[in-house]
């Protein structure tokens, strides 16, 4: 347990009854991630895929942290400027992310598996005036000079021969800056995190919070309920609010190490996250449903790893009840899912005090005022009818500034009494939420409302399979049917016998008005970057007659 928390998971009536929300009006990330902490306290261990090493204390990143914030300062970078960062999960991108919110920045950072046309769209939609990267990214800004107009200044990490005429070396530079630095003093509501959507539909656009956003991941204490003596690994990339939050910010809020693994790049290994997990005795992870179903692809991983896993959370998408009961058969832990957006998260979630029904989103997250209303209005549905779950607007510290530069979209989305997430999802009698799609996900077929998780979730229980995604394919007489595209495990033949199976099995575990009437085999699904599978694409295609 740690010093600096204030809750602690009991039965779901105590932790709502008991909680409140806490803002001080000055608050700054960096203060209450690094700063705080005692120096000698462990913050990092490291490992790449070479096998190298790494240990930091908050010390460390204390003092590594202000020397960039130094450099930076010394360029002109200034409060409120946009700060990108394009980097790979090494100790040098945390600090430097602890440095912009140190010096009142906003931080964007940019994953390396953008093409350069998404890198270019963030920069210059952003305008930002100073990336940090690395000799090996460097050369991607060649193609887009004629795009990109804003930047001023490029600092390249490991820049080996790669440096070109005005960059700066950035080791060199941090290695002759100052130590000390005092952290601008930061209002709760000043801005400090800029995320890009990750753009299932049109271009990306630009989610501004404020340090305060912080403070509202109380999933910290009341799912994985941290101890400031165990180590944390998440497996997502820091790019995202799913990837930054829980790797650096949210265990580091309470002095909670935590251990990386940074990977060649490619595809997600899990044999990779498993070595990590058994070779530092990590007690608390967070993971994505992407990476889990890509870990039930290894045979038996519970007798090869001595896997000491107390707590594993999940989100980012809805986590299929397979998956969930093939984690616990291997693990002896269930997988906590909660829920939530890069706008706001997370809304709901499951605690390891509070039974879990696999499937379900769990409870509303202490503090988070969720409602499932009738789409387009602000009349809530009766329990057990499928309504769009929406968040009453400003009733939490996450309530993000708007949209970068989109007024109009920022008073339309976040400008009413609730925040509207698009998704859909059902309340059963005792609170649960149990999600159903995006709202345009939803398939009407002879006038039954289906939603497409809950096939996908059917199809799932296959051994025979490894993904799916229902979509609403034309249909003559019934308007639209239900299409599987079902990706299938390894050594398995596409047969016309399987796909029987699979709709027979969908019509008897979950609804005869429900199951795939059309099945297509696929070798993989599209997704967006952060593994999410693009049902749009799949639909569009369908509408249109063509292949996806």
């Amino acid at each position: 347990m740690s010093k600096h928390r204030h809750y602690k998971p009991s039965s779901y009536e105590d932790m709502v009854a008991g909680f409140e929300w806490g803002v001080p009006g000055r608050y700054n990330i960096a203060t209450d991630t690094v700063d705080k902490h005692e120096d000698d306290r462990l913050a990092m261990v490291w490992e790449d895929w070479r096998g190298n090493e790494r240990r930091l204390t908050f010390g460390d990143f204390k003092t590594l942290s202000n020397k960039i914030a130094n450099v930076l300062v010394s360029h002109g970078v200034a409060r409120g400027d946009r700060v990108a960062v394009m980097l790979p999960s090494v100790p040098e991108t945390a600090a430097t992310f602890i440095a912009v919110y140190k010096l009142g920045g906003i931080l964007l950072s940019l994953s390396q598996l953008y093409g350069d046309d998404s890198i270019a769209h963030r920069l210059n939609d952003s305008q930002a005036g100073v990336l940090v990267t690395d000799g090996k990214n460097r050369p991607r800004l060649e193609g887009m000079q004629d795009r990109v107009s804003s930047l001023e200044s490029v600092f390249v990490l490991n820049a080996g021969s790669e440096l070109r005429q005005g960059d700066v070396d950035f080791d060199n530079a941090v290695a002759e800056a100052s130590e000390d630095f005092t952290v601008v003093d930061t209002a709760s509501d000043d801005p400090a995190q800029l995320y890009y959507s990750s753009g299932t539909t049109g271009a990306a656009k630009g989610i501004l919070h404020a340090h305060r956003y912080l403070l509202a991941h109380n999933e910290y204490e009341f799912c994985h309920d941290v101890k400031d003596d165990e180590l944390f690994h998440s497996t997502g990339e820091w790019a995202w609010i799913a990837g930054i939050v829980p790797g650096i910010l949210g265990p580091w809020r309470y002095g909670a190490p935590v251990a990386v693994f940074q990977r060649a790049g490619g595809a997600y290994d899990p044999a990779q996250t498993f070595y990590l997990l058994e070779k530092y005795e990590v007690g608390n992870m967070f993971t994505t449903p992407t990476a889990l179903r890509a870990m039930t692809q290894l045979k038996d991983p519970g007798s090869q790893y001595d896997i000491k896993l107390r707590i594993c959370c999940s989100a980012g998408e809805p986590l299929n009840p397979e998956v969930i009961r093939w984690f616990k058969k291997q693990f002896g832990i269930p997988v906590l899912d909660y829920y939530g957006l890069t706008e706001s998260y997370p809304l709901c979630g499951n605690f390891p005090t509070v039974d879990i029904r696999p499937g379900s989103m769990g409870l509303p997250l202490p503090g988070w005022d969720v409602q499932l209303l009738k789409v387009g209005t602000e009349e809530q549905v009766p329990r057990g009818e499928a309504g769009e779950i929406c968040l009453r607007a400003r009733s939490n510290p996450h309530y993000p500034l708007g949209y970068w530069n989109r007024p109009e979209d920022t008073d339309t989305v976040f400008g009413g009494a609730y925040f509207h997430t698009n998704d859909m999802g059902r309340m059963d009698e005792d609170g649960y939420v149990w999600y159903e799609g995006r709202a345009d996900d939803v398939i009407i077929s002879a006038g039954y409302r289906i939603g497409p998780f809950e096939v996908e979730s059917a199809i799932l229980e296959l051994e025979e399979t490894i993904e799916a995604a229902a979509v609403a394919s034309p249909d003559d007489k019934r308007g639209f049917v239900v299409k599987a595209f079902v990706r299938l495990a390894e050594g398995v033949e596409p047969t016309e016998d399987l796909a029987e199976r699979i709709k027979a099995h969908v019509r008897s575990s979950y609804a005869a008005y429900a199951y795939p009437r059309k099945i297509e085999f696929v070798d993989d699904l599209p997704k967006t970057l952060t593994g999410k599978i693009r049902r749009i694409e799949l639909r569009e295609a369908e509408a249109q007659g063509t292949q996806p």
